[in-house]
C-alpha cells in the first residue's frame, strides 16, 4: 500500500505510516484495533513496500499495524526495513513496540532522527488481556534508548498509582499519550478520579497528551451527549 498519510490521532505530529511487516501480531492483545479488520493473514514481509518512495522531511510511523519487534519477527525483516528507511535521510522515524528489549538490538542503526515509543497500559498484569513482555520489563529496557522516548498509556487499564507513576518515570519520556479503549472490549478501567490523579503526578516531570477517546471516562454524561 506504500506510504500512507497518518489519519489516526495517537501522534498529531506524525505525517505518514509505512508497514513492511504485515499479518497477525504474536502479542495477541485482546483489544488490538487491527482485529476490527477481521482475521489477519499469517505474519509476512511485503516485498512491494521496498519500492515505496518515503519522500523527504516526513515524520513516519514505521510498523503502525503490527509490532515489528515482536518475538516471532525475523531479524532480517527488521534489518531490511530500517536500512531501507535510512536511504531517505531527511525523514524522522517513529518506532513503537511492546518489546523494547528486542527493539534495543537495532538502536545503533536507527539513525539520529529516530524516535521510540513503548506502550504501558497499566503497571499490573491482566492475564488473557495483555500481550508482550510485562510493563516493568518494557520500562527497564526502554530506559536504555538514547533517542527521545514516548510512552503510550492506551488503552488505559486500572492501575496502582504509586507503582504506575514510578514505572512511567523510569522510562523518562518526553511525552506521555493517554487514551481509553475505543472498541468496547470491557476492559478493567480506572475511575475518572484516578486518571486525573495520575495526570497530575505525570505532569510534574513530562508532557501529557490526552486523546479524545479519554473523554468517555473523564466527562460527565451530559457533556458527552452534547459533543455527539
Amino acid at each position: 500500500m506504500g506510504l500512507n498519510k497518518s489519519k489516526g490521532n495517537m501522534y498529531s505530529w506524525v505525517t505518514h505510516t509505512w508497514n513492511t511487516i504485515k499479518g497477525e501480531c504474536s502479542h495477541g492483545c485482546s483489544y488490538c484495533y487491527v482485529k476490527r479488520w477481521g482475521k489477519q493473514k499469517p505474519i509476512h514481509l511485503d516485498e512491494k513496500e521496498f519500492k515505496t518512495d518515503l519522500g523527504v522531511n516526513n515524520i513516519i510511523f514505521i510498523g503502525s499495524s503490527c509490532d515489528m519487534f515482536a518475538d516471532n519477527i525475523p531479524a532480517g525483516w527488521i534489518y531490511d526495513t530500517i536500512e531501507y528507511a535510512r536511504e531517505f535521510g531527511s525523514n524522522m522515524y517513529l518506532y513503537q513496540s511492546k518489546n523494547p528489549e528486542k527493539m534495543l538490538r537495532y538502536h545503533g542503526m536507527m539513525g539520529d532522527l529516530a524516535r521510540v515509543c513503548t506502550t504501558i497500559e497499566t503497571n499490573r498484569w491482566y492475564q488473557n488481556i495483555m500481550g508482550g513482555p510485562g510493563p516493568k520489563i518494557r520500562a527497564e529496557a526502554f530506559l536504555k534508548f538514547k533517542f527521545n522516548r514516548y510512552v503510550t498509556i492506551e488503552p488505559i487499564m486500572d492501575f496502582d498509582l504509586k507503582e504506575m507513576v514510578e514505572l512511567i518515570k523510569l522510562c523518562n519520556p518526553v511525552q506521555v499519550n493517554i487514551g481509553a479503549d475505543s472498541g468496547g472490549h470491557n476492559l478493567p478501567e480506572p475511575s475518572k478520579e484516578k486518571i486525573l490523579e495520575l495526570i497530575d503526578e505525570l505532569q510534574k516531570f513530562t508532557q501529557i497528551d490526552q486523546k479524545r477517546n479519554l473523554n468517555r471516562i473523564l466527562l460527565p454524561a451530559s457533556v458527552k451527549r452534547s459533543l455527539k
